[in-house]
């Protein structure tokens, strides 16, 4: 049985497992979450991660992050969905609590955040916001 929305199954378990206290976690991989995980490690979200091919499949392992013994993740959630995709023109890319929060973008260079799309003038579509 095929998943129908990998990135927010993703998400769930980033989220679930910061509220269950975990360090690590390990999920199915793929070359976009590995993307997604690059943007949110250089934010400073996320400890570190590593895809792992094994034969055919790939395992990625997340390290989660935690400050005074809470999440740093606080919001995490999708905003492009396979029923309903939302593309933004480079002016157009939301500006998560000010400035304060990010949103990852996937743009014809590749994955990044929405500051990084709006300087180098791409938009694309949005995959999440994270706060």
């Amino acid at each position: 049985m095929s998943m129908s929305d990998p990135l927010a199954d993703m998400f769930s378990r980033i989220m679930n497992g910061q509220a269950a206290g975990k360090t690590e976690l390990t999920l199915p991989g793929s070359s976009l979450k590995a993307s997604v995980c690059k943007v949110l490690r250089d934010e400073g979200y996320i400890g570190d991660y590593a895809l792992i091919k094994e034969g055919n499949k790939s395992i990625l392992n997340i390290s989660l992050k935690y400050y005074k013994g809470l999440p740093v993740i606080e919001h995490l959630s999708r905003v492009s969905k396979p029923g309903r995709r939302i593309y933004r023109g480079s002016q157009e890319l939301p500006k998560v609590l000010g400035g304060l929060g990010v949103a990852i973008v996937t743009t014809s260079k590749g994955v990044m955040t929405d500051r990084a799309a709006r300087e180098q003038g791409y938009g694309g579509e949005v995959l999440c916001v994270v706060s």
